[in-house]
């Protein structure tokens, strides 16, 4: 038998294969050099990017928890000026597709990111992340009101002509009505999940343990969530998904893609084996070639047939 084909598309966007990165875990790739080569992976995923840059949260800002950690960054970041002269020009020599992530705190910031991003060469995608606080209503997070879920991805959409990508967060009553929602506003994509909102109590010095109280938690606890929520998003919309959430093994992935994901981006993983995108691609690649599976798209919502 031949090698199994492994390419996939997402949004006119041909990947070599379903193994990306977390925006938020990979950094700006360059971290991860030293012991992976980016030019094998399907594509890399940047860290989220603001208008402006961003201090973060105050410390402690990480905590381990059983089988995962949890997170209060708080979406540090230099900004999309210097992201585009300091840390981009070092991806362009992949040939990887390099798709970023963007934030806000209003419709207008997305927009402008978006835009800045746009006008500049070789980036293949932008991943929304609207699990952010819309100050102009309160804090409510976007990804959490259908409605300004989608007024995200429309203003996203009209300020840009790349894939345009959106985040659900998973801290929701329905992420289904979330996901209809931006495919209705015109998004391309869909990747999920985002983080789960959780807390930690240190109970000798009877305080919370991060900065900011509550963090976001991710890593192999969250991954039935996630595979719950792929499973039902797949049910109702049409456009492609990109599963995540706690994939530490090929076995982990493969269960997204048979819940309907057409990829999948690894993420807390890459904290524990930073060599974790290649060994879950070449277990995947081994798993179709046991299996006489000739094209991974065959698996994708497989499990829905019964």
């Amino acid at each position: 038998m031949k090698k199994p084909n492994l390419a996939v598309e997402i949004a006119g966007l041909k990947l070599k294969n379903p193994v990306l990165t977390a925006s938020g875990t990979f950094g700006f790739g360059a971290e991860y050099t030293p012991f992976l080569d980016l030019n094998r992976l399907g594509a890399v995923v940047v860290k989220s990017l603001t208008l402006k840059p961003r201090e973060g949260n105050p410390t402690p800002r990480l905590v381990e928890t059983p089988a995962g950690i949890l997170n209060s960054i708080g979406l540090q970041n230099p900004g999309v000026d210097s992201f585009l002269t300091e840390h981009f020009p070092s991806l362009r020599q992949f040939a990887t597709p390099v798709i970023v992530s963007i934030a806000g705190n209003t419709v207008e910031e997305y927009a402008a990111v978006a835009e800045k991003l746009s006008r500049a060469a070789g980036i293949a995608a932008l991943e929304v992340n609207i699990s952010c606080p819309n100050v102009e209503q309160g804090g409510l997070q976007f990804g959490a009101d259908p409605a300004g879920a989608a007024e995200v991805t429309r203003a996203v959409k009209g300020a840009t002509g790349l894939p345009v990508i959106v985040k659900l967060s998973p801290n929701v009553t329905s992420i289904a009505e979330i996901a209809w929602a931006v495919a209705e506003a015109g998004a391309d994509a869909l990747s999920l999940i985002n983080t789960l909102t959780g807390m930690a109590i240190d109970v000798h010095r009877r305080r919370p343990v991060l900065g900011n109280l509550t963090g976001g938690l991710s890593g192999p606890a969250v991954r039935p969530v996630a595979v719950r929520a792929v499973w039902e998003v797949y049910r109702v919309v049409r456009v492609p998904i990109i599963g995540m959430g706690g994939i530490v093994c090929a076995a982990d992935a493969l269960e997204f893609i048979l819940a309907g994901a057409r990829a999948v981006a690894v993420g807390t993983a890459n904290f524990l084996n930073p060599r974790a995108t290649i060994e879950i691609l070449e277990g995947i690649e081994h798993y179709l070639e046991e299996n006489e599976i000739a094209d991974i798209n065959e698996l994708v919502g497989a499990a829905h047939i019964f």
